[in-house]
């Protein structure tokens, strides 16, 4: 957490307006007397009491945002319809940890069901281990602040192509973002890019993937949240874009429920249309 931006009760990032730390050493006089010491004393205890304040206050981002500094594990739902009567119901993990302030460790296994390939075939799918660094955290102005992100993700795949499950390769897939946030409305938005390359596998991976989300709190627990994904495929020329919006609610300190409605928006989309649900564990 940046010295200048605290976390809210409901979340959001707050410019410190009490955080003055070009005062906390200046004593007037050439030696500290008692009301020095004693005025130093309660300055730095102040300082530390926000500052764990602030790291206390880190948990309750919102796990929605890939960018959030939070641990978690979602157990998730979705079921897409992918069109010419063949359908995908995808299980699976979706959890993180902080290993650092600034380092987040991302993880995911999926669980397939699908008749893509013309019969019903059950198999995990792929597992996927993402690594996060958040270099810089800072206030741009009296209302928005900002937090930048590199990482890598690396996919190993469980499945076989043929049947429909699995991307049918192994992957490693860089990517960086950033995550603005509004210090006043709580609204948050988070421009992304990533690049997904195989490096095993029966099938040829080359993909960029750029990536749009904004993130808004409201009503004290619930939250919405707008996804935008267009993915460029460099082997065949293709735009299989997507759209996902998502409700949700806080159930408690620790728990969370959310909905998730799904399009696919171009002629080359790989579903129609899907919905999900999803529970959330904060810890």
């Amino acid at each position: 957490m940046h010295p200048l931006l605290c976390k809210t009760q409901s979340g959001r990032l707050a410019y410190n307006k009490h955080r003055r730390p070009n005062q906390l050493f200046q004593i007037s006089g050439g030696s500290m007397t008692a009301r020095n010491a004693t005025l130093w004393a309660n300055r730095l205890g102040v300082q530390a009491l926000m500052l764990l304040c602030c790291q206390s206050l880190t948990a309750q981002e919102n796990a929605s945002n890939p960018l959030a500094a939070v641990n978690n594990t979602d157990v998730r739902f979705k079921s897409l319809d992918l069109g010419k009567g063949a359908d995908k119901q995808d299980a699976y993990i979706d959890g993180a940890y902080m290993l650092r302030p600034d380092l987040k460790l991302k993880y995911e296994l999926h669980y397939n069901s699908t008749n893509a390939s013309g019969s019903r075939e059950t198999s995990f799918e792929k597992v996927g281990v993402k690594a996060i660094y958040f270099p810089n955290e800072r206030k741009l102005s009296e209302t928005w602040g900002m937090r930048t992100a590199v990482g890598l993700e690396w996919i190993y795949d469980l499945g076989e192509a043929g049947t429909g499950i699995g991307p049918g390769a192994d992957q490693l897939a860089p990517f960086a973002g950033v995550a603005f946030a509004n210090l006043n409305t709580g609204l948050t938005l988070i421009p992304l890019v990533q690049h997904f390359a195989s490096y095993n596998g029966s099938t040829d991976i080359s993909q960029t993937s750029a990536r749009l989300i904004a993130l808004q709190p409201f009503a004290d627990t619930w939250w919405i949240k707008a996804d935008l994904k267009l993915p460029y495929n460099w082997e065949n020329d293709t735009w299989p874009a997507s759209a996902e919006v998502q409700l949700g609610k806080n159930l408690s300190d620790g728990v969370a429920l959310y909905g998730d409605v799904l399009v696919g928006l171009s002629k080359d989309r790989t579903f129609d249309q899907g919905i999900g649900v999803g529970l959330r564990f904060k810890y």
